[in-house]
Parts: structure tokens; C-alpha cells; sequence
């Protein structure tokens, strides 16, 4: 017999706009997925994997800004969800996560597959919430009903993020012979009404008087989806001489107005005084360039960071105002109410910019053949409508030294694991029929080849893939790079190609080794195809460092003043 509790839960879910469910097989989470599966309005996929499960969910709810379902069995089947759970929750990416447990009686007696499920995931979701156990009294489905809609108006509601429902269950698991999954009866919807923060009249004049005293303004978005409108107010500020807005491509704010070359010069001493700002303005998340955050901190610019709710990080170690309101509100204020910037600082962050927009593509094109040029001439291939996902380590950096893109990028930067890249681009590839690329290295390539490990289709999968043979960034790092145990206890060198994988999984595959190779393998890279296609770039990692350090100092000779 199905618990009446267990459909109510899957029914609330479907009333609430969830569409989508990523299920790993069990048996003690067999009512809760039997639900779910049988729901009219619900897609289910299975997952084996729950490592993969989880980043596959994850991957699906980024792009459909709306919860994805996750549902395992229990024991170490929750634990493997929570590298993903911890990415998703400090990217602000809503899960509902769903653990089947033992009955609390049985806990810690040493039954089988039984841990410690209250509260796994501790600070690294929204909340957790433990399922009644028992349905005696009428008031325990009541609260049952209002846990779930809790449970998902917290996963949407700012910041959005993971939450965690854990289900103690007893047998018998499977319903019986002719039983019917009734999904119509009377449950109580909760709503929740959104409202947007807005600057109070008071707030605007205390503002006001604050920029008067700025007028070397830089505008830093973290990361986030593409918005148009942000796009729209933050070239409007630059083409009016108003500020600066510096774009890691993370922050898909990219444009012909913003500053996108800045790694090449901010660590070069003898041209950052006269680019320091005085007001730093932020939003969104993170930023992948270690030069900005650097420089930032050391200008001891005044910081104001835009943000509607949630806690605040102090990135910049300059945080005066932290102000509760959306980009576009405060951005369309900024438009109004600040005068002209000051000409040399505007002029000297084009410059630079300009400087490198006109050499890079030049000095690369000179360079042997490797990791950067392999990734230009990639770039160069890619269609507008594609979805990039960058793996960390290299290929985030490589992409992010290129300059301006205009596709989607997504990188997992809320840990900045290496462990969920293929997963995550999987589960984007179930929501779209526009074509994704991973980027990705080698160690992060196989440590998460479990993506693949399923049953569903992605004919619009493509993924490119630098194997070295090791951890490459390793070398680029002066502290391991200095030592003797650098090759086997960092780079940790393997000898893997994916010629096998693609071959075990029925993806076409082109292993390249030069330039020809790989201009040969691109001109049909992108047409359409039944199957994901690989291309395989082989580089020593040896000398993928010596190119990016001839590079930088190719470009350090063009930039330094005379």
C-alpha cells in the first residue's frame, strides 16, 4: 500500500509547476518514485548514479529557473548527492531533494543501508524538513501538506537554492495489485507572493549625495543568466562616459562596451594607478578573474554590492552599502542621477582593453600549438546558439583570457569542484534543443564520465576535450610547480583517452594532435548528428605553460608604457 501522504507530496509538486523529476533506483524510495513516475504531469528520468543525478537535476533547474525533483534511496545513496547540492546552493539553484531514510526506530542498529539522514546536508541547504513517520492522527498529513509547500516556496524565494525533505518509510514499499494512484484529492496550496525591493524616496536622496563624490565609477557583475535589460543599462552607462563595467564572461554581460581583456593587464604594476577606481558597484555571484579581485582590494575603492536578500560577502574588503534591490532598478537610478566620469580613467580602461582586443589574436596565432591556440580556434567554430560549459581549472581561464563571448556560458563556480561539468551540461542538453559544448580538461573530463551512463538521447552534445595527461593548472601554480612530487602528487599524471568512452557509448570521436587535424575536425563539428561528438585535443603540459607564459609576455611588451 502507497502512503496517501507519499501522492500528496508528488501532487503538490505538479499543482506548484514542478515538471520534472531525477530519480535513482531503490527500493526503499520505490513509493516515493512510483508517485512521481505515475504523476501525468511529471517527466521522470533514472539516473544509477547519484553523484551524476544530482548534477544532471542541477544542470535541468539552472536553465528552467524552476525546482528540479531529486529522489534516492537511503544510506551513502544521500550522500553522494551532495557535491551538487552544495554547487546548487551557492549558485542559488532551486532542488527539491527528496531521501527515502529507515524509521527512526531503526537508526544506528545496524540495519542496512541506514546512516544518519536528518539533516545531511547541514548548512548547505535552505532547510530540512523530516517527513512524519506515522499518519495516526489527521494533523500529521496537514503538516505533512504544508512541509512540502514550504519546502518549495523556500527553493524560489531569493536567494533560490536546494531544499531537503527526508522521508522515514516502512514496509511495505510497493502498492498493491490493482491499486490506484489517486492523484485528485483535496490538499491544501500554499502561495507566496514576490515582492521586488524598490528605493524608498529617502533611500535615493541619501544615494544621491553619496555619488556625488565619485567619479571614477566601475561596475563588476558576478555571475548569472544573460539578462537583456542589465545588458541594455550597463552599455547606456558606458556609452555616456558614466562608468566602466568590467565582464568576466561568467557574467554573460558581455559586449563591444565592456571591458573583456582585463587578466592581461591588471597584474601589471606599472599601469594600475591610473585605473583604480573610487566607487566599485557589484552584483550577481562570483568572479573567475583572480587579477580583478586582486586589484579591487588593493584600490580601496568604496564598494556597494546590489543584491534583494541574502547574506552579503565582503569580496572586495571595501564593503560600505550593501542596497536590497534588483540590478535593473539600481542601474536605471545610476543612469540618472550620476554625472559624466572622470576622461582619463574611462580612457585609460579603453585603452588597455583596445590594446589587447588588437594584439591577442595576433601573438596566439604565432604561438606552437596547444592548449590557448586549440581553444581560439575553437571559439572561432562556435554557433551563436550554443550553450557553453566550462569545466574548471583551465578551460574556465583559457575562455575567460579570450574575451567577449556572446553564447551562454556556465561553469559550476559556487565550489568550484571539478566533479559535475559533463553532468551538469547533460542535464542542460534535456532542456534545450539549441546545441551544448563542454569544454573541459582531462581530470575533470573522466572524473565525472558517469554522466553518460544512461538511457536518454543528446544529439546536441558536443564536447571538446584538452587532454595533457594531468592537472595541468598545477604547473602554472608557483608552488607546486617549485616541487619535486609536482608530476605524480599534483598534476598526477594518466595515460586515459577517450576514444574507449566514445566508443563504449556510441559517440563520434576525432582525436587531433595539430593544427590541421583540428581545423579538419571542426568544419563538420557542428552539423547535425544522432550522436554526441567528441574531439580530442592532445598537448604536453609542459608546453602548454611555456605558451601561456611566452603570451603573457608577448602581450606585457605591448601594454607597458615605453
Amino acid at each position: 500500500m502507497i502512503l496517501k501522504p507519499i501522492i500528496d507530496l508528488v501532487a503538490i509538486c505538479a499543482k506548484k509547476g514542478i515538471r520534472n523529476a531525477v530519480l535513482s533506483p531503490g527500493s526503499r524510495c520505490a513509493p516515493i518514485t512510483l508517485a512521481f513516475v505515475r504523476h501525468p504531469d511529471i517527466q521522470t528520468k533514472t539516473i544509477a548514479d547519484e553523484r551524476s543525478a544530482a548534477f544532471i537535476a542541477m544542470g535541468m533547474a539552472q536553465q528552467l529557473e524552476k525546482p528540479v525533483v531529486l529522489v534516492c534511496t537511503s544510506g551513502s545513496a544521500a550522500l553522494n548527492y551532495f557535491p551538487a547540492i552544495a554547487e546548487a546552493y551557492f549558485q542559488q539553484i532551486p532542488l527539491l531533494v527528496i531521501t527515502a531514510d529507515r524509521p527512526p526506530e531503526w537508526i544506528d542498529q545496524w540495519d542496512g543501508q541506514t546512516i544518519r539522514q536528518n539533516n545531511v546536508y547541514g548548512e548547505h541547504v535552505k532547510a530540512s524538513f523530516q517527513f512524519p513517520d506515522e499518519f495516526g492522527h489527521p494533523d500529521k498529513e496537514w503538516h505533512a501538506q504544508r512541509m512540502v509547500n514550504e519546502a518549495l516556496i523556500l527553493s524560489t524565494s531569493y536567494p533560490a537554492g536546494p531544499v531537503h525533505i527526508n522521508i522515514p518509510l516502512r514496509e511495505p514499499f510497493y502498492p498493491e495489485k490493482g491499486e490506484i494512484f489517486d492523484f485528485s484529492s483535496n490538499i491544501n496550496l500554499i502561495e507566496a507572493i514576490s515582492v521586488l525591493p524598490t528605493l524608498s524616496e529617502e533611500t535615493q536622496a541619501k544615494l544621491r549625495s553619496k555619488l556625488n563624490k565619485f567619479s571614477k565609477i566601475l561596475i563588476v557583475p558576478g555571475q548569472q543568466r544573460p539578462n537583456g535589460q542589465i545588458q541594455k543599462f550597463l552599455d547606456e552607462l558606458v556609452l555616456s562616459q558614466k562608468a566602466i563595467v568590467v565582464t568576466d564572461n561568467l557574467s554573460n554581460l558581455q559586449s563591444a562596451q565592456t571591458i573583456n581583456c582585463h587578466d592581461h593587464f591588471l597584474g601589471l604594476k606599472e599601469i594600475n594607478g591610473f585605473l583604480n577606481p573610487d566607487l566599485i558597484v557589484s552584483f550577481g555571484k562570483s568572479i573567475i578573474s583572480k587579477n580583478l579581485k586582486l586589484f579591487l582590494r588593493k584600490s580601496k575603492a568604496v564598494h556597494w554590492h546590489i543584491q534583494p536578500g541574502g547574506y552579503v560577502p565582503d569580496t572586495y574588503q571595501s564593503l560600505a552599502f550593501h542596497i536590497p534591490t534588483s540590478p535593473c532598478l539600481f542601474l536605471e537610478f545610476l543612469k540618472e542621477n550620476v554625472s559624466s566620469g572622470n576622461t582619463e580613467f574611462i580612457q585609460g580602461w579603453k585603452k588597455m582593453d583596445q590594446l589587447v582586443r588588437e594584439n591577442l589574436s595576433k601573438i596566439i596565432t604565432e604561438a606552437p600549438f596547444g592548449e590557448y591556440k586549440a581553444i581560439q580556434k575553437c571559439l572561432e567554430k562556435l554557433p551563436e546558439n550554443t550553450k557553453i560549459h566550462l569545466a574548471n581549472s583551465m578551460a574556465v581561464r583559457y575562455v575567460n583570457l579570450l574575451g567577449m563571448r556572446e553564447q551562454e556560458i556556465i561553469c559550476n563556480r559556487g565550489t568550484s569542484g571539478i566533479d559535475g561539468t559533463n553532468s551538469t551540461a547533460v542535464g542542460c542538453t534535456f532542456t534545450t534543443k539549441d546545441q551544448v559544448t563542454i569544454i573541459t580538461g582531462d581530470v575533470a573530463f573522466f572524473y565525472d564520465r558517469n554522466a553518460f551512463w544512461h538511457n536518454y538521447t543528446m544529439p546536441n552534445l558536443r564536447i571538446i576535450l584538452l587532454n595533457n595527461h594531468a592537472g595541468g593548472i598545477f604547473r602554472l601554480i608557483e608552488g607546486p610547480a617549485n616541487q619535486p612530487e609536482l608530476e605524480e602528487y599534483f598534476e598526477t599524471e594518466q595515460a586515459l583517452s577517450a576514444n574507449h568512452l566514445a566508443a563504449e557509448y556510441g559517440f563520434e570521436y576525432v582525436n587531433c594532435t595539430d593544427e590541421d587535424q583540428l581545423d579538419t575536425a571542426l568544419e563538420g563539428f557542428y552539423k547535425k548528428s544522432i550522436h554526441p561528438k567528441i574531439i580530442e585535443i592532445q598537448s604536453e603540459s609542459v608546453s602548454n605553460a611555456l605558451v601561456l607564459k611566452w603570451v603573457k609576455e608577448q602581450m606585457s611588451g605591448i601594454l607597458k608604457p615605453n
